[in-house]
């Protein structure tokens, strides 16, 4: 498997983020707060994470929930994947959310996310006056069945 560097700052005590298995797409980042944070029931907010990065250009670093804290908790981020551009040199930030009915603790050094790198193709857009036609035509959002 080809691998990418990407170059990393980390706030004072922080872990880097790492593969938890060999064959993991993403690396799990933690939160880097001081105090532990309460989610109520369909609230949100961003939670640092104390890393920055210099992601290559032709790249973004995709910012995705964890599946356990999905499943067992509700616990999701609001704009998913998000994207981290090339050309961001901030703190990473995550933002979740518990779509439970239960108040959900996030605690210092608890894993929130995972990020996966990807390549990015540029688009370019050519205007014409009709598309090519497809048997699904304009269908969409349902239009098969559930």
């Amino acid at each position: 498997m080809e691998k990418v560097i990407v170059k990393l700052v980390l706030e004072n005590g922080v872990e880097q983020p790492k593969y938890m298995t060999q064959g993991a797409a993403g690396m799990d980042v933690q939160a880097f707060i001081r105090e532990a944070v309460i989610l109520k029931p369909l609230e949100r907010a961003l939670i640092p994470t104390g890393i920055k990065m210099e992601i290559p250009y032709g790249y973004e670093v995709q910012v995705r929930p964890r599946s356990g804290l999905a499943i067992k908790h509700g616990i999701t981020l609001v704009n998913t994947p998000g994207t981290i551009d090339s050309d961001y040199r901030g703190e990473v930030g995550i933002i979740l959310i518990n779509l439970s009915n239960t108040d959900f603790t996030v605690n210092p050094g608890e894993r929130i996310g995972q990020l996966v790198l990807q390549k990015v193709y540029k688009m370019e857009f050519k205007e014409v006056s009709i598309l090519e036609e497809t048997e699904r035509a304009e269908g969409g959002f349902g239009h098969t069945g559930k």
